[in-house]
């Protein structure tokens, strides 16, 4: 096998943060339009990520919120975000760099991406850009859901592997 010297697979990965960051900046200078709602999972040790102890305690490892219909405070910075949502009624603010994160999807448009380990923790989650159509996979982590997401929760599909052959005009 060759060896990659330019690092293809950590400059993928760093493209697909990025534009998780930038999704992030638009919901928070506008707000989500339309039936855009985010599903951000992420490793709750990483280094850098702060959130109550309670939440820590259930969620030792990895855990999922969705921005939806009720967060406040979404403040989106070059390396983490930090937002406030609602869990059985306490509010809790959440920081969380985006290198901790494992996955992403905005359900709303059928979109989602799933990221490599980076520094500071391992993982043996790989990266996949989004194809039309295709469900976000599914990493088998506890799953939390903000009081405001509830009503909105609906039971997943397993993840399908989908071939970009059945999107091309033959």
């Amino acid at each position: 096998m060759v060896k990659d010297y330019i690092g293809y697979q950590a400059l993928t990965d760093a493209a697909l943060r990025s534009v998780v960051r930038d999704a992030l900046r638009r919901a928070e200078k506008q707000g989500l339009i339309a039936s855009h709602h985010f599903c951000i999972t992420f490793r709750t040790e990483y280094p850098g990520v702060e959130i109550p102890d309670f939440l820590r305690e259930q969620y030792p490892d990895e855990m999922m919120i969705i921005l939806q219909h009720q967060f406040s405070g979404l403040k989106v910075r070059d390396d983490y975000f930090q937002v406030t949502l609602s869990f059985k009624k306490i509010p809790a603010t959440l920081t969380v760099p985006f290198a901790a994160l494992t996955q992403f999807a905005d359900p709303g448009v059928q979109f989602g991406l799933q990221f490599q380990a980076s520094e500071g923790a391992a993982s043996s989650h790989g990266s996949q850009a989004a194809i039309p159509g295709a469900k976000p996979a599914a990493v088998g982590g506890p799953k939390l859901v903000p009081d405001s997401a509830k009503e909105a929760e609906k039971p997943s599909a397993p993840a399908e592997v989908v071939s970009l052959d059945a999107f091309r005009k033959k």
